[in-house]
């Protein structure tokens, strides 16, 4: 048997570049302008040398009307078979009894009779004279009769054989001047898109956001098509190039905060690997310890999932008293940080305030404000929350101080930063992330989180967030 032969897969057909296609849409369209302006440009002449010539022939009948002679109906002027003589006249009567007895010049039919005899308007016709192409009019003449003038037309001819002669090579010269034209216009016109193709390819293949597609400075409001996507490429470079950045930052500051934890669980680790060798106290220190660490661990690994998500997770609203929550945060404090005092100040007001929010995300910001506030409070030293409806908009003013060291001026622009710990906190326990989460749960929440220096030292923390009265 033989083998049946594997039908062949369709063949694609690759489209042409847009460069070319541009290139002949281009060409066929200033090609088809330049010869449909010869043709009207050859209609118009046409025309007019034909109406040039009707009225040279009625110029001539009227004369020849007005010099008739007397002598009757027949020829009289038959010189028109040469180019350069004047017209032939003939004079018809209405009967062809009054006929003369030599032949006419030009044909009679019974048309020029009905002119003869006013039954018909003067009327155009063609001839031949001499083996020589004629033009003649016919018109009233007066008197029962009709008046036929004829003058050669072989030089209309002639002049129109010229002029298509003459536009045929101007359009077969367009073609290619055309062809020319769309090639620079598909050229020039296609540059930034070159430009910006080869851009992103560079980019696909050196894995550079850094790159950026140059196009020459246009007056503002006045970017065309390719100038505007240029700039909303670039624009999206930019937020990608910085994305990466943050992307690197992450990883690099997530991996050394995770350094010191993650060594420090591997020794405590192996310290209860010998546990025969440790007294109990020593294993209890150990295990605490080993307990501390991993919730610590824990801690920052969630903070840096929700944090790299650059959003927060979506939850359903509802609506909350963020004076009851406030209120549970603060008492939750207290029982963490038992050596210092917390005190809470609730304005008129803020205990029935509404706001659209998420609990738990909403007193976890709360949390992280009292916990970055208690850590850099001395012992027996005293934290100051308080809540106030804001009498300009109607906002609620909730505020955590601190009688700590402060914030440095140089630091206040960075406070909200992942990772960032001013030289004062480099030495306390955390991670840096606290501030950095509860400024990303006030933005989700249509909130303002900023940081101060409190009057006579200390930190403040103000957070603004919209609510509503019950």
């Amino acid at each position: 048997m033989t083998p049946q032969r594997r039908p062949r897969p369709p063949r694609r057909h690759r489209r042409p570049p847009l460069r070319r296609r541009l290139a002949l849409t281009a060409s066929a369209a200033v090609a088809g302008v330049a010869l449909a302006v010869c043709a009207g440009a050859y209609g118009v002449t046409v025309y007019t040398l034909h109406r040039q010539f009707d009225l040279q022939l009625t110029q001539a009948a009227t004369l020849a009307v007005q010099q008739q002679r007397d002598n009757g109906p027949g020829v009289q002027a038959g010189e028109c078979r040469y180019l350069s003589a004047p017209a032939c006249a003939q004079l018809v009567p209405v009967s062809a009894a009054d006929d003369p007895g030599e032949a006419y010049l030009l044909p009679v039919t019974g048309a020029v009779r009905e002119v003869a005899a006013r039954d018909r308007a003067p009327f155009y016709s063609s001839a031949r004279v001499a083996g020589h192409p004629v033009r003649v009019l016919t018109t009233y003449a007066g008197k029962g009769e009709a008046m036929q003038v004829a003058l050669r037309s072989d030089g209309v001819r002639r002049a129109e054989d010229q002029v298509a002669g003459l536009l045929a090579l101007i359009g077969g010269a367009g073609v290619p001047v055309a062809a020319l034209l769309g090639y620079w216009v598909s050229r020039s016109g296609l540059a930034p898109v070159v430009r910006l193709t080869s851009t992103a390819e560079r980019i696909t293949t050196t894995r550079d956001a850094g790159l950026r597609i140059e196009l020459p400075a246009a007056p503002r409001g006045r970017e065309d098509e390719i100038g505007r996507l240029a700039v909303s490429f670039n624009t999206m470079l930019d937020a990608l190039e910085e994305s990466l950045a943050a992307q690197r930052r992450l990883v690099a500051d997530a991996s050394h905060e995770l350094r010191t934890p993650l060594t420090a669980l591997r020794t405590n680790a192996e310290i209860l690997l010998r546990a025969e060798q440790l007294t109990p106290r020593q294993r209890e220190r150990a295990t605490g310890a080993l307990t501390r660490q991993l919730r610590e661990v824990t801690t920052m690994v969630n903070d840096l999932i929700d944090l790299a998500r650059d959003e927060e997770p979506r939850q359903a609203l509802e609506p909350v008293r963020p004076a009851a929550l406030l209120e549970h945060a603060v008492g939750a404090a207290r029982d963490h940080w038992p050596h210092l005092a917390f005190a809470l100040d609730l304005g008129a007001g803020t205990p029935d305030a509404l706001a659209a929010a998420v609990p738990s995300r909403l007193t976890r910001l709360f949390a992280n404000l009292l916990d970055n506030a208690a850590k850099f409070s001395p012992a027996g030293g005293r934290v100051e929350v308080s809540a106030a409806r804001s009498p300009q908009d109607g906002r609620l003013e909730i505020a955590v101080r601190d009688h700590g060291p402060g914030i440095d001026a140089a630091d206040l622009p960075h406070v909200f930063d992942r990772f960032y710990r001013a030289r004062a906190a480099r030495a306390l326990p955390g991670s840096g992330l606290g501030l950095a989460m509860a400024r990303q749960i006030a933005q989700t929440h249509g909130a303002e989180l900023t940081a101060h220096q409190a009057p006579g030292g200390g930190a403040l923390f103000r957070l603004r967030l919209p609510v509503e009265d019950t």
